[in-house]
């Protein structure tokens, strides 16, 4: 009587398990929730998630020491050389964040390119793992920064009356099956507007000129959402 008694119990916990990853898979991780930007002039969150770093850099300067033998240049993430100093701000979203990505400012797509990985998709675990334990920097061993593929997509926006041409890097996880982009060259933009989706886990990286008088608003271990929370006045 004990053995079926335990077998039933098994079929119990495999049915909840699959039906709970079922209803993540297939309708909450494509939940669409309404975002209002703020008021004012600043430059918002393209994405749900944590932030992992927020670095203000020179042309040529090391973003980040991600393990020995191993850093990462902003021309390793862009995968452009950039002259002039930038801000660089990066948002990692865990497989239960919001997955769709809006315009951080109002502007006019210059260009949509994707580049493929050096490699197959390396995981993001490790950057996850440290998110969770609260251990910075949360960049540590995370390989998927430089290595994996991605879409870069150029905004040509204002801030401040300052014109800002800004790069929004969608990177891809080990898991993604795929990086939508839903405008194209030439197609303008409003901020806090739907512009892409990265199915699965990801990061998206924020990169724009850097111009005294700019005021970041957030930090590595903040809280942020797409199209609400301010990142830069």
């Amino acid at each position: 009587m004990e053995i079926p008694r335990v077998a039933a119990g098994v079929l119990i916990v495999a049915a909840l398990a699959a039906g709970t990853w079922a209803f993540w898979r297939y309708y909450w991780f494509w939940r669409n929730p309404p975002r209002t930007p703020p008021p004012g002039d600043s430059l918002v969150s393209a994405a749900d998630g944590t932030v992992v770093y927020v670095m203000k850099l020179v042309p040529g300067e090391d973003v980040i020491n991600i393990k020995q033998g191993l850093a990462a240049k902003l021309a390793d993430i862009v995968r452009e050389d950039l002259p002039m100093p930038k801000l660089l701000i990066g948002v990692f979203m865990s497989p239960f964040d919001v997955h769709y990505n809006r315009a951080p400012v109002t502007g006019t797509v210059e260009f949509v390119r994707h580049h493929a990985g050096h490699g197959a998709n390396v995981d993001m675990g490790p950057m996850h793992r440290r998110i969770l334990a609260g251990r910075k920097p949360y960049y540590t061993d995370s390989e998927h920064i430089v290595r994996n593929e991605r879409t870069v997509t150029k905004l040509n926006g204002t801030l401040k009356g300052k014109s800002l041409p800004i790069y929004i890097v969608q990177i891809a996880a080990k898991t993604v099956a795929g990086i939508d982009s839903y405008f194209g060259i030439g197609e303008a933009v409003e901020r806090g507007r739907i512009f892409g989706m990265i199915r699965i886990g990801s990061q998206v990286d924020v990169v724009v000129p850097w111009h005294e008088g700019m005021q970041v608003r957030v930090k590595p271990g903040d809280r942020v959402r797409a199209g609400e929370t301010v990142l830069v006045e």
